[in-house]
């Protein structure tokens, strides 16, 4: 069984190896960031959940540090919304390492131990939601081959995309502002995204177009063209794929409502 360290009504964490315990006092709407201590194969890795899972945790026995957090906390601490990908597993910074292994680690007398551990629980949440706020979580591949460095690349192309979306991209362009060949960039963008680069970029094209549509009353031709679209056809197409509606019908619904 983990040891338990109750930090507030809103946090409640499990250090140690083996099936969690007793979480009936944590919220029903907590959210759960697990800390797995690696080895010398294998990283420590960072895990969110959106949801508590019961069952999950009692069958987990891996060496780890849980904290279950309420919802409601982690947004006021972080200011918004959390917008971590449930599931989702992240290189951990050695910062929050270094903080993991000193809960894992401490060997004060009881009296001081629990005290410290509740004080460093807080430590290590605050940090965490601040290294989400300022994009340093960086996700892992699901297969867990991208190296930190690579999966920062990754990243790095994702950030060119959503600041570059009006530009003509290419994956060779990309691959090389990025330092990743074409096939490391193709599969990790895929691992870590769930989608290509070029469904990525369309994404990002047609979002801002139907921003565009309600925000000006300029043509449908010229948000078109704004948003990297050569003719007027080929933007309604992926347009009406993408949101179901023509951009003219879209714009006439959406104001009308």
């Amino acid at each position: 069984m983990m040891d338990r360290i109750e930090v507030s009504p809103e946090m409640l964490g499990f250090i140690g190896s083996g099936p969690v315990g007793d979480t009936e006092s944590a919220s029903l709407d907590a959210v759960a960031f697990t800390i797995v201590f690696g080895d010398a194969d294998m990283p420590t890795t960072a895990h969110f959940a959106a949801n508590m899972n019961r069952k999950a945790l009692a069958a987990d026995c891996r060496a780890r540090l849980v904290m279950l957090v309420s919802r409601a906390a982690c947004q006021r601490i972080l200011g918004r919304p959390l917008a971590l990908r449930d599931g989702g597993v992240y290189h951990l910074p050695a910062a929050l390492r270094a903080i993991a292994l000193t809960i894992r680690d401490c060997d004060l007398p009881e009296g001081a131990r629990t005290p410290y551990r509740l004080a460093k629980s807080i430590e290590l949440l605050c940090d965490t939601l601040r290294a989400h706020a300022e994009d340093a979580l960086i996700p892992m591949g699901v297969d867990g081959v991208l190296t930190r460095a690579d999966s920062q690349r990754v990243l790095a192309a994702r950030r060119l995309i959503d600041d570059r979306w009006s530009e003509k991209l290419t994956l060779d362009m990309i691959a090389r502002s990025c330092g990743l060949n074409r096939a490391k960039l193709t599969r990790g963008f895929r691992d870590m995204f769930a989608c290509s680069v070029a469904d990525a970029i369309s994404d990002q094209r047609l979002g801002e177009a139907g921003q565009m549509l309600l925000a000006t009353d300029l043509p449908v031709s010229s948000i078109g063209y704004k948003c990297g679209y050569l003719n007027n056809a080929s933007f309604t197409r992926a347009f009406a794929r993408h949101f179901g509606l023509a951009p003219t019908q879209y714009r006439a619904h959406r104001l009308a409502a």
